[in-house]
């Protein structure tokens, strides 16, 4: 167990009493707060309305996507190329996610799809092999997304119960965590966002416990950034790298037709989460470098914060990250789930996957989200997910570009300033071009194999619309001013 295995009073840290008091303090008052915002986004609508996600459990969603594994995973590799310019590689990082943003929450509030950013594509570009090959690779990482959640999960439970990570171990794990979420996303998505809400909770408690002790016991000499030549490229490079762990926002569009009021639910949604997990990415690095040597944060590797937590939590700190790592990855992978399973859906319904995916099935469940969770076990159980995971920074972006061209072309309809939608695509761009670089120089493979992922999905879609004369529908996307 793992009360058995940490030690949880130590006597030996003076920090531990205002640890308790900001635990305690920090979760009723977050109960109240956030229970009572709750209650008054309530209203006596039909039963129908009520179903459907509330502007909170939106943001849980997203947040809860966007605070992931990655948080706990790669801050030393983090460290080790932005070094003491960590909290500005998230500051930048943050800024590419709002150039992106703009485009999602002035067309997510108009165009209601749970196809999310292949809708705005369609809108925007019309029916083609192209706009189809986007839909199957945005799908396709969502599944690999699912997948490494439910490896990510088995990774952190079975050595904080003392049980050795075997093939099989791991396994059975991986298949509970997913076969009881997608259970819960059998209930609709009520359930999701409830379950969303309670769990990001948690876990954003726990994170803010980290970041008000880190604060108590900071070196700031630590954490004084340098911007000479080399640290700069180091930054830039690590905020391009960071940028995936902002792209959990998306998730929104993919759930618009579910939402309450979502022309004012969507953005408010998408613009809130960013800033809210910008301020714990950014709060989180500070505490980190400002408590641990780079050294030993790069020694650390995935566990980097769980051991920056000793010097002001003691073990009881260690075993906290340890549960926050459980909750963060529980919650992306609930999310996650819902938003591939919407997405299988809303395509097969508008002409992309076979029909057979069409059908609804008892409780309104849909069969894409038997098949999205269904792969996603399939990858975790027997392929290496490592350098496919690599591909998906970089089919985001490609999708993010579209994105913004079709918003472009949408301008005068939807709305949008033009020279600030050509300020942001001449930024995503240059993102874009430095990932490519930064994978062909970290390791060619994963640069071949982002340029044959995407070759292969142009292929897969012409054989596709060849023999089944299938098309994407864009009439069928719901539009507010249509």
């Amino acid at each position: 167990m793992i009360i058995d295995k940490f030690v949880l009073w130590d006597k030996n840290q003076p920090v531990f009493p205002i640890f308790c008091y900001f635990f305690t303090n920090f979760s009723i008052l977050s109960w109240v707060v956030l229970n009572t915002f709750r209650n008054t986004t309530s209203n006596n609508k039909a039963v129908k309305e009520n179903k459907k996600l509330s502007l909170v459990e939106v943001i849980a969603m997203a947040v809860g996507t966007m605070i992931g594994a990655s948080i706990f995973s790669i801050f030393g590799l983090g460290v080790k190329i932005a070094g003491t310019d960590l909290a500005f590689a998230f500051l930048l990082s943050g800024v590419y996610a709002f150039v992106v943003a703009y485009s999602y929450a002035i067309l997510g509030k108009q165009i209601i799809s749970n196809a999310g950013p292949i809708a705005f594509i369609l809108k925007g570009m019309g029916d083609s092999i192209l706009t189809g090959a986007l839909s199957l690779l945005m799908w396709f990482t969502y599944v690999i997304s699912i997948a490494l959640f439910a490896k990510g999960f088995a990774g952190y439970l079975l050595p904080a119960i003392n049980i050795a990570p075997t093939a099989i171990s791991m396994g059975i794990v991986e298949v509970l965590v997913v076969a009881f979420f997608t259970v819960l996303n059998f209930f609709g998505s009520k359930a999701v966002g409830k379950a969303e809400f309670y769990i990001v909770l948690i876990k954003v408690s726990i994170l803010l416990v980290f970041i008000l002790g880190g604060f108590l016991t900071i070196n700031w000499g630590m954490t004084k950034p340098n911007f000479n030549s080399q640290h700069v490229n180091g930054l830039f490079n690590a905020s391009i790298i960071f940028f995936l762990s902002y792209m959990g926002f998306g998730l929104i569009t993919n759930a618009s037709e579910n939402i309450k009021n979502p022309k004012k639910n969507v953005p408010l949604g998408i613009y809130l989460s960013i800033i809210i997990v910008m301020f714990i990415y950014v709060s989180i690095a500070l505490v980190t470098i400002g408590n641990l040597p780079l050294p030993e944060i790069i020694k650390a590797q995935e566990n980097a914060l769980a051991v920056a937590a000793r010097p002001f939590l003691g073990n009881f700190g260690f075993a906290l990250i340890t549960i926050g790592a459980l909750f963060s990855i529980s919650s992306a992978l609930n999310a996650t789930l819902y938003g591939g399973a919407n997405i299988a859906y809303s395509l097969a319904k508008d002409g992309e996957l076979p029909e057979v995916f069409e059908r609804k099935v008892w409780f309104k469940s849909t069969e894409g989200l038997y098949f999205t969770a269904g792969l996603s076990l399939l990858f975790a159980l027997f392929f290496n997910l490592g350098a496919i995971a690599s591909i998906t920074s970089t089919v985001f972006t490609v999708i993010y570009i579209f994105v913004l061209v079709s918003h472009l072309k949408l301008r005068k309809q939807y709305g949008g300033n033009k020279v600030l939608l050509y300020i942001n695509l001449v930024i995503l761009l240059s993102v874009f071009i430095a990932l490519l670089r930064y994978q062909w120089n970290t390791g060619k493979d994963a640069f071949y194999a982002s340029i044959l992922t995407f070759l292969l999905a142009v292929l897969i879609e012409y054989i596709y619309r060849k023999f089944s004369h299938r098309t994407l529908k864009p009439e069928k996307i719901k539009s507010s001013i249509d």
